[in-house]
């Protein structure tokens, strides 16, 4: 792809996700004029809506896989794990009006979502893995609890609409009962 038409396919994809992440039912054309370029150019690079979305909301995944697999290289585990979880929660709102908006076109997240969101998962569960080798996550806390925790936080600070003090609070709260319980 020439370097103007990469160009113009990631500041779509930026603006997509802005703009979808605030209002769900914005349109194509609003999308465009965030970008700076024609509705034109937008339907070469994603040639209906549906499209569009399910690169955003991949975007959005791959970004967050690549993050966990960064931190899986920190010293401390647990922090690694634990800043991970609370960017998932903290930026879920977006996320989740992503998704909103793709079911509401009348579609499901594509193959390449769902894998994007596997390589996501995969990620997270090195960093749990990892977290409770160095103590920091109790052991008995299998992955599809944990995972159900970050989905269930997620959502809950979403539909509550938390302010970033409670939402952290909601988290220091949930993070007292991953961690393993005091020895003697």
């Amino acid at each position: 792809m020439r370097a103007d038409a990469q160009d113009n396919r990631n500041r779509i994809l930026a603006a997509a996700e802005e703009i979808f992440g605030r209002t769900p039912g914005a349109s194509t054309e609003d999308v465009a004029k965030q970008a700076g370029v024609g509705i034109g150019t937008v339907f070469r690079h994603f040639p209906t809506k549906v499209e569009l979305l399910e690169a955003v909301l991949t975007v959005r995944l791959e970004r967050l896989r690549d993050r966990a697999t960064e931190l899986a290289d920190e010293p401390d585990a647990g922090a690694a794990f634990y800043g991970f979880f609370s960017q998932v929660v903290a930026e879920a709102s977006t996320k989740l009006a992503i998704s909103e908006a793709l079911v509401a076109s009348g579609s499901a997240a594509g193959e390449t979502a769902r894998s994007a969101g596997a390589g996501m998962r995969e990620a997270f569960g090195k960093l749990l893995s990892r977290a409770q080798q160095s103590n920091a996550v109790r052991a008995d806390a299998d992955f599809p609890e944990v995972y159900a925790l970050l989905i269930g936080a997620s959502r809950g600070a979403t539909a509550a609409g938390l302010d970033p003090a409670v939402r952290d609070k909601m988290l220091d709260i949930l993070y007292d009962g991953l961690r393993p319980a005091p020895t003697g």
